[in-house]
């Protein structure tokens, strides 16, 4: 092959990776505009319907770094295979599913096989384009997949649930995964070669076997139990929560002490400013999906639009995101977490006025204004809480520290639908017979706001002379 192929087939490799993560956050965010058509669906209760949101990135949380040390051992190529095989084959299982029970355990896994294959893509880019100015340009595309796709799962996920055709639509948006996966499972075979095995690599799956655990018993009570008032299990699961976590960090000490090829390298939570980071992304996660679910519940079931509709709302939100963050990725080296910090107040700004305005007869140019006021906020903030995490830690524990964030992205998502999700749900079911939809999204939103309390908190703790250069692989999520 001479070197203008060599250049051709590696941009041609690079498209066929990125359908790993453009699905992976379609199927968040397509998600957000059908659920209110999958609880009347499979007549789900609302702890089961946000279990459908937070099952898959549960999944995807406890084995995003086993998932990534699987294609060092095993190779590349073949663990990209089987879990883009594997997503293909969980979300017809999710279409397919007639009961809460069997959607949740297909999401559960649909969010595992994801975790194959999402930490693939980003290991073959570093692979594949080993000059800096090419991997730039490579990661930039890769940071554009997240944001069409974000875009993408908001305006299709509306469309197909409103689409009538020969089943019902909210099974559309699983089954949309089934054309997609077979032209890429096709592309794999034919672009990409294997990767050198790295045989030295040791598996904790004791450890991500403990941590699954540990997070389904904390997650699992905090959904269902609410709703069925707190019994003995839910809050016994939750205790036993606690232990279990408590048993996971001594393993990992022990297994980093004796390096044994630990989940989590417990070095890391000995610098400060990586502990704070860390807390930084758990309380923004959580404010931030439980926002956008409550948005679209509130939407559709409140104020009567469309899931179409919805998703259409979403889309100035998701175009000042985009144009907020490539305007933050200049002055972000410059000004330092000020830029975070200005994110943050833009925030809670929208969140006020939401407060003031969002009633049944809002009109729609609020709606849009207020949510796009959101993204415009959020764009200076969720693409750069990486850096923080990143910022004080040494370059040999890079890798350990990536992963250990994307780790913590998802669980804080999982966490803020299930908390802040619970208190938006309690409230409207405190009045069954007349759901309050607008009390119900006031209350979510000052826990939102609480979350954002502790954000700043965090952020006004870190050193004010940071050194924030934009990492090199950009959050997930809008």
């Amino acid at each position: 092959m001479n070197p203008k192929q060599h250049r051709h087939s590696k941009w041609i490799a690079l498209a066929v990776i990125l359908t790993a993560p453009l699905l992976y956050v379609i199927d968040i965010f397509i998600i957000n505009m059908a659920i209110p058509g999958i609880q009347k669906g499979v007549q789900a209760t609302d702890g089961e319907v946000q279990l459908v949101i937070a099952g898959y990135l549960l999944g995807s949380a406890s084995f995003l770094i086993t998932g990534g040390r699987a294609g060092d051992y095993l190779g590349r190529k073949k663990i990209f295979f089987l879990g883009m095989l594997l997503f293909t084959l969980t979300s017809c299982g999710c279409g397919l599913a007639q009961t809460p029970l069997e959607l949740n355990i297909m999401r559960f896994l649909q969010g595992v096989s994801s975790s194959l294959m999402v930490p693939q893509s980003i290991a073959f880019i570093q692979v594949l384009f080993t000059d800096p100015q090419e991997r730039a340009k490579a990661i930039g595309w890769y940071g554009i997949t997240l944001s069409i796709a974000a875009i993408i799962g908001q305006i299709l996920g509306g469309y197909l649930v409103d689409t009538h055709f020969l089943i019902a639509g909210w099974r559309l948006i699983f089954f949309i995964n089934l054309p997609v996966g077979i032209v890429s499972l096709w592309a794999i075979r034919k672009y990409l070669d294997e990767t050198p095995r790295d045989t030295g690599q040791q598996f904790d799956y004791s450890g991500a076997a403990i941590l699954t655990a540990g997070l389904v018993c904390l997650i699992y009570p905090l959904t269902k139990g609410r709703e069925m008032g707190w019994p003995l299990w839910a809050i016994g699961l939750m205790l036993l929560a606690v232990f279990i976590f408590a048993f996971f960090i001594r393993d990992q000490q022990t297994k980093t002490l004796l390096q044994k090829g630990s989940l989590i390298d417990t070095a890391l939570f000995k610098i400060r400013e990586f502990n704070i980071g860390l807390l930084a992304v758990l309380f923004h996660f959580m404010m931030h999906t439980a926002f956008l679910l409550m948005s679209a519940v509130y939407l559709q079931n409140g104020l009567g639009y469309t899931a179409l509709d919805c998703g259409m709302f979403f889309l100035p939100h998701a175009v000042l995101f985009m144009i907020s963050s490539v305007l933050a990725s200049k002055l972000i080296v410059r000004s330092g977490k000020k830029v975070l910090q200005a994110g943050l107040l833009i925030i809670l700004i929208s969140f006020i006025l939401q407060l003031l305005l969002f009633r049944p007869h809002v009109s729609t140019m609020n709606v849009i204004l207020l949510i796009g006021l959101y993204g415009l906020g959020n764009g200076l903030v969720l693409p750069f809480l990486l850096n923080i995490v990143l910022k004080s830690v040494p370059v040999k524990f890079a890798g350990a520290a990536a992963g250990v964030f994307s780790t913590f992205q998802q669980t804080a998502s999982a966490l803020g639908i299930s908390i802040v999700g619970g208190v938006f749900y309690y409230v409207i079911n405190s009045s069954p017979h007349f759901p309050d939809y607008s009390k119900a999204l006031d209350w979510g939103i000052l826990t939102g706001i609480c979350c954002l309390a502790i954000v700043g908190w965090m952020l006004w703790l870190l050193p004010e002379n940071m050194d924030m250069h934009t990492a090199d692989i950009p959050a997930e999520g809008i």
